[in-house]
């Protein structure tokens, strides 16, 4: 089978939690800190429970043990957990240490400026898309989005750039997982969307989301891949309908990010 570190396709691909160096209890630890997502600041053992599916037991043990490492604070006056400062350290020394976020943010926010909407930089984490770096060209367009908030995969360009990318047996596999994640009425809808993205990235080489996510934002994306393929970064520039229409999306901004992507690429020679 080989040794993980030798295989970094294994994690692209994912791994299956029978793998022999899958540790399961740390799956789960993490599972307990990926509830704590964007705008959810204090939640008890019992709605952690509810929201892992572990045993309420199990969870007290886990909350217990990373509140004693740093990685969750306790409140005893509301008797629920918020995240810890050593998670900060973790987020801050990713985001010192990232040769790509320091190359791209002045592309990004000359690109915004220059186009008057968002521009973004994202990263696949489980079946939402994080944001590492967002920069706003119009102070009255405000999409309400910061670093580290998480978006939908399916539906937003950031999600569907990053799709778009995949070797065709991952896409596979992430599409099955996103549809079981999803409402069984709205899956064949966006399961469209993302089909369609495919084939546009294919055709020109970035992709849309018209309205898909947010009826008032109209967005396009771009992937960014390493050159080793084992990792998947994308961009989008998002704005207003009014003024981001599929036509200039098509002529204007879409070559514009694809252009900035290359400059990432090859600033960084694809490693990162």
């Amino acid at each position: 089978m080989g040794n993980p570190r030798r295989e970094p396709d294994l994690f692209n691909r994912g791994i299956a939690p029978d793998h022999p160096q899958f540790v399961s209890a740390v799956a789960r630890a993490f599972s307990v800190l990926r509830c704590f997502e964007h705008g959810v600041h204090y939640l008890g053992n019992q709605e952690i429970a509810r929201r892992t599916g572990l045993p309420k037991p199990t969870v007290s043990r886990f909350t217990f043990t990373l509140s004693a490492l740093g990685y969750l604070s306790y409140s005893p006056e509301r008797e629920k957990y918020c995240l810890g400062t050593a998670v900060l350290g973790l987020s801050h020394a990713f985001l010192r240490n990232n040769d790509v976020l320091a190359i791209a943010r002045p592309l990004m926010r000359e690109l915004a400026e220059a186009t008057g909407a968002a521009v973004m930089l994202g990263a696949a984490d489980g079946l939402r898309m994080v944001l590492l770096d967002i920069c706003q060209g119009d102070a009255t367009f405000e999409l309400r989005l910061a670093v580290g908030a998480r978006v939908p995969h399916g539906t937003t360009a950031l999600g569907r750039a990053d799709l778009a990318a995949r070797a065709p047996d991952v896409f596979d596999a992430r599409l099955a997982e996103l549809q079981r994640d999803c409402d069984p009425a709205q899956w064949p809808t966006i399961r469209a969307g993302i089909l369609q993205a495919r084939e546009d990235y294919a055709t020109y080489g970035f992709c849309f989301s018209l309205g898909d996510w947010n009826p008032d934002v109209y967005a396009i994306g771009v992937p960014l891949t390493s050159a080793d393929r084992s990792r998947v970064l994308a961009f989008n520039c998002s704005g207003r309908v009014s003024t981001m229409t599929r036509e200039r999306l098509l002529h204007d901004i879409g070559p514009r990010l694809v252009a900035l992507r290359n400059s990432v690429f090859e600033r960084c020679e694809g490693r990162f």
